[in-house]
């Protein structure tokens, strides 16, 4: 089971004399980059499991090195092939996953938006965001399921049908 972990990169810079020296000498704080676990879902029902570290919402696509592929092969994935990227706590998954879990409609005032996400292929998912605009490549998501083992997803603008929204 791959874990989520953060790797620490180390940036050199130009000293006053024009040396280079480390930040390590200088003692101060690294780079993080976070490897993400995701799960990337196509239009046309492919599945991509595996992990990113340069994934951005602003971007057109991300890399991903594929389950079982760690240390050989990367992957490009672009948007708009896409229908949306979960990204997960296990690549595992649940297999005990309920289908069509019903949702308490109770109204948190100031809180997120609840959305009823409904794919062009049917298929629906239900969560919070801080907002959306389908104008934009897409949206973050987190699942209103407390022991869902998605952490939050991105959702491709083009790939959606309808969203609900409420309180």
């Amino acid at each position: 089971m791959l874990e989520r972990e953060k790797v620490f990169l180390y940036n050199a810079s130009t000293d006053r004399q024009g040396g280079i020296s480390s930040s390590l000498e200088k003692k101060t704080e690294p780079t993080a980059k976070v490897l993400n676990l995701i799960v990337a879902r196509y239009r046309d029902g492919r599945t991509v499991k595996g992990t990113t570290y340069d994934f951005g919402p602003q971007k057109k696509g991300f890399h991903v090195v594929p389950l079982g592929e760690e240390g050989k092969k990367v992957s490009e994935i672009l948007f708009s092939d896409l229908k949306a990227v979960f990204f997960v706590k296990s690549l595992e998954g649940r297999q005990d996953h309920p289908l069509g879990k019903e949702v308490e409609e109770k109204p948190e005032p100031g809180g997120p938006m609840k959305v009823k996400i409904t794919f062009l292929d049917g298929e629906t998912l239900v969560g919070t965001t801080q907002g959306y605009t389908l104008e934009r490549e897409g949206f973050f998501i987190v699942p209103l399921e407390e022991d869902s083992n998605n952490l939050r997803i991105f959702v491709i603008s083009k790939a959606v049908k309808q969203v609900d929204t409420w309180k």
